[in-house]
């Protein structure tokens, strides 16, 4: 390389006095030169891929109705997953979202029927009128609506402000996709808040809401999607067997003085033991009030079991318990009963006599309350 350079220094410029060279040699040199140029943007080199080039375009139009009438409209199971929606300014209309969501906000429509998959987080309407729908969210709010009817499943306190003719129903739907949608969208089935609703501008004399009768029929309210649209292959059903959300009595009065507390510690069979459950006491005549799913601490044991938490402590590191408040004379034995023959291998919790159930229900549905409530 010396020697190179200190020739170089001496002789007189290349421009003015060019190296003989071979044509390989002039072959190479271009070829170099167009290397050293272009560098790893040579034809050959595809060019650089970044995480947000790979991402598939979004088209707004596809997580929003808005200005529509007389139609019968929304989304199909696999069209959303977990997107925010948007519905404004439909009238008379028949909306099936039926796919898990973030958030969706319902603004300034009338006399329309909506359907919609769980959501994530909040289901907002506001400024509408004339609205039946079936809802499951974790927050569910209106302002200035008129006249809604509601079949709920909300997993903290629904909230109304300046909204009135409001009217709420246990959730009770199905559609062959909705169970993945409600782990998709983290909402638990037996968290279920419908009827126990907040009024944030409550007038004095009047009252703003209500629960619709217990033998209210969903269908004959928000109908099945018609035969002839898009949405005939999904089999919709509303029949409370079938529901994938367990019908409650929520905040109606209770017809006996009795309740029992029958708690389900986490494994492999909790839900399917839950349903099991509730379908065989009802079968026999007890009604189910509330069901809550939630995680428990070892002091939270000790304070909601008492005496009986020492046995207890082990099984709620398994992941959350569920409970069922069950009413009706003589629930309490027939609980006992129950777990002894159908869930002998499993390890629950009942009450163990009337006379100390009730503060069993009291204990820990208002702990599990105070939790959700955090």
């Amino acid at each position: 390389m010396g020697c190179l350079f200190s020739k170089k220094s001496k002789s007189k410029s290349p421009e003015k006095e060019p190296t003989p060279t071979t044509v390989e040699e002039k072959t190479n040199s271009s070829s170099n030169a167009n290397n050293i140029d272009l560098g790893s943007n040579t034809a050959e080199d595809p060019p650089k891929q970044y995480s947000w080039d790979k991402r598939e375009k979004v088209d707004p139009k596809d997580f929003m109705l808005t200005g529509l009438k007389d139609a019968t409209v929304g989304r199909l199971p696999g069209k959303l997953n977990g997107q925010q929606f948007v519905i404004q300014d439909c009238d008379n209309c028949k909306i099936f979202v039926l796919d898990h969501s973030a958030t969706i906000t319902i603004d300034d429509c009338t006399n329309c029927c909506i359907v919609m998959g769980p959501v994530k987080g909040s289901v907002f309407f506001r400024d509408c009128k004339d609205i039946k729908c079936v809802v499951a969210c974790q927050q569910f709010r209106t302002r200035d609506c008129q006249k809604m009817e509601v079949f709920l499943c909300c997993a903290t306190q629904p909230i109304i402000e300046a909204s009135t003719g409001m009217k709420f129903g246990c959730f009770q739907y199905y559609y062959p996709e909705l169970a993945f949608h409600f782990k998709d969208a983290g909402l638990s089935i037996f968290n279920n808040n419908w009827s126990n609703v907040h009024d944030f501008t409550p007038v004095s004399g009047e009252t703003n809401w209500s629960l619709l009768p217990e033998d209210t029929v969903v269908l004959d309210h928000v109908p099945a999607p018609d035969p002839e649209s898009e949405f005939k292959s999904v089999r919709v059903s509303a029949e409370a067997s079938r529901s994938i959300v367990p019908m409650t009595k929520g905040g109606r009065r209770k017809e006996s003085d009795e309740s029992c507390l029958f708690v389900f510690f986490a494994g492999d069979y909790t839900t399917a033991n839950a349903r099991k459950l509730i379908d065989e006491a009802s079968g026999k005549g007890f009604v189910l009030i509330q069901t809550k799913e939630v995680s428990m601490r070892p002091e939270d044991v000790s304070r909601v079991f008492q005496n009986e938490a020492e046995g207890l402590l082990e099984w709620i590191t398994n992941g959350p318990v569920t409970a069922l408040e069950l009413n009706g004379d003589g629930v309490v034995e027939a609980c006992k009963s129950m777990a002894s023959d159908m869930f002998s291998g499993t390890k629950v919790f009942v009450s163990d006599n009337r006379n100390t159930s009730s503060r069993d229900v009291d204990n820990f549905f208002n702990f599990a309350d105070m939790q959700m409530g955090l």
